[in-house]
């Protein structure tokens, strides 16, 4: 485990990666979480949205996680066993249909989920 902080002469800093703050956006689209009713769960880039359709962009399947005990806690904190999730390989577009939640996504998170090698059968 890294430590959150480090001390020199007396001033405390913290770690780049432990800050909270949501991922920048790529070419105006925001990194998010989505997931769909009977689709799953994604994480990318949202293109596009219309109600309950969503348009995402290097998108990455989260079919099995380990290390977060819900999607909120992955999106805000990423994997702590990054090992044991399955994550397939990033498709280039996807569109979801039945999409019932959408979560913000940290650059800590962003960077525990792309570091998740890619799964396969």
């Amino acid at each position: 485990m890294k430590p959150e902080t480090i001390k020199i002469d007396n001033v405390e800093y913290v770690r780049k990666d432990s800050i909270n703050e949501k991922v920048a956006p790529v070419d105006g689209m925001e990194y998010k979480i989505v997931r769909g009713q009977s689709t799953g769960v994604f994480a990318g880039y949202v293109e596009k949205r219309d109600g309950q359709e969503v348009v995402m962009r290097n998108a990455r399947r989260i079919w099995y996680w380990s290390g977060a005990a819900s999607l909120s806690q992955l999106a805000m904190e990423g994997t702590s066993c990054p090992d044991s999730c399955k994550f397939p390989q990033a498709v280039d577009r996807v569109e979801i249909l039945d999409v019932i939640e959408i979560l913000d996504v940290t650059t800590k998170a962003k960077t525990s989920i792309d570091g998740v090698k890619v799964w396969r059968q």
